[in-house]
């Protein structure tokens, strides 16, 4: 096998008119492009019709992550210069600390307040700038943490890339399309795509024919989106993301493999936590903790049979985990064929199954 191994090797020229900037209308009716790893063939369907190739007893695995709405706009004391905050992760409930990143940073220094909404009414002070992933902000505001988080996430709009908002502005529909229907456990700044063309009479039609839904959760973060900038891939190091691998997910997954049945990764960020969690025998354990793996080719899987990924960035970790499940000639083939066939490429654009 040739290894790849070179940031220079994921290039993709995608014409910018190919750039979904809106979901289509019906979730399922997005286009799909079949990818088959024995044959080589490519089929255009559309999406709903991704039932077809799977049978009673097969498993879906999906990220129920919740995305938030952490983009934050506000100005700085003194100054009143406009500052944009982008929230990370909450780090003390109590304390109301929160890790973030802060646009432009150079001029925001320890003991700076920063002001949001139209009235101020919410007030963050800067107790840190040291930390590896921007400053960490202590929210000042007397109320509990409910009303807290509730007023703070009002103020927020959706955390969609920079990339994409290079070419739109962000819309209040975009934090519902950029939500999967079965979002739960709060906490991720970028969705799980590939899910997001998941509407619940699909997946009523994948629980009708026996497939089996199974739900993990991994809060995907902005070193999804983060620009590689080493040529050898082997040196790149991903920032870390909460990952939890529940019982039933196990029981789910080990028992499809048990009984040779399919197990399909619903995107990037279910294959990562599936080979996060793998044993050596290849199956499954619970598991809680964080995972920084990234899988670039050559790769072995151990779990998931068959993929659904979007079409995504050119050099992206994404797109290199994509060629590492389907094969490097073959996906950077089909992604030529999505160009050529005027697939939608970004977060609301198409999807690719890879069986």
């Amino acid at each position: 096998m040739q290894f790849f191994m070179k940031l220079s090797q994921f290039k993709v020229r995608i014409p910018e008119e190919l750039i979904a900037l809106h979901p289509v209308e019906h979730r399922d009716e997005a286009r799909l492009l079949v990818v088959n790893r024995k044959t080589g063939a490519f089929e255009h369907k559309q999406f709903k019709e991704v039932v077809n190739y799977f049978s009673d007893g097969d498993v879906f695995v999906f990220n129920d992550t919740k995305v938030f709405p952490a983009r934050l706009c506000g100005n700085k004391e003194k100054t009143n210069a406009y500052i944009q905050v982008f929230l990370l992760r909450e780090l003390n409930p109590d304390l109301r600390l929160w890790d973030v990143l802060v646009d432009p940073a150079r001029k925001i220094r320890i003991g700076n307040k920063l002001y949001f909404g139209e009235d101020n009414s919410m007030v963050a002070e800067v107790i840190d700038n040291t930390t590896s992933r921007g400053r960490t902000l202590r929210f000042l505001y007397d109320g509990d943490h409910d009303s807290f988080k509730k007023d703070l996430f009002d103020l927020g709009k959706a955390p969609l890339p920079d990339e994409f908002l290079k070419l739109r502005e962000i819309e209040p529909s975009d934090i519902d399309d950029y939500q999967t229907i079965f979002a739960k456990n709060e906490g991720a700044v970028v969705a799980p795509a590939a899910s997001l063309h998941f509407s619940r009479e699909l997946m009523l039609r994948l629980q009708i024919k026996g497939i089996k839904p199974s739900f993990l959760t991994l809060h995907s973060g902005l070193c999804n989106f983060a620009d590689i900038d080493v040529e050898d891939l082997t040196k790149y190091k991903m920032d870390s993301e909460q990952l939890i691998v529940n019982d039933d997910v196990v029981r789910d997954v080990n028992s499809a493999r048990e009984n040779e049945h399919k197990v399909c990764a619903v995107g990037t960020s279910v294959m990562r936590a599936l080979e996060t969690a793998v044993c050596t025998n290849g199956m499954i354990k619970p598991y809680e903790g964080w995972t920084n793996k990234f899988i670039f080719p050559p790769y072995d899987f151990s779990v998931a049979s068959a993929m659904i990924a979007n079409f995504y960035s050119s050099q992206s970790q994404l797109l290199m985990m994509t060629a590492a499940f389907g094969g490097y000639d073959l996906i950077m083939e089909a992604y030529q064929e999505a160009i050529n066939e005027k697939y939608r490429f970004g977060i609301y654009g198409d999807a690719m199954l890879i069986i």
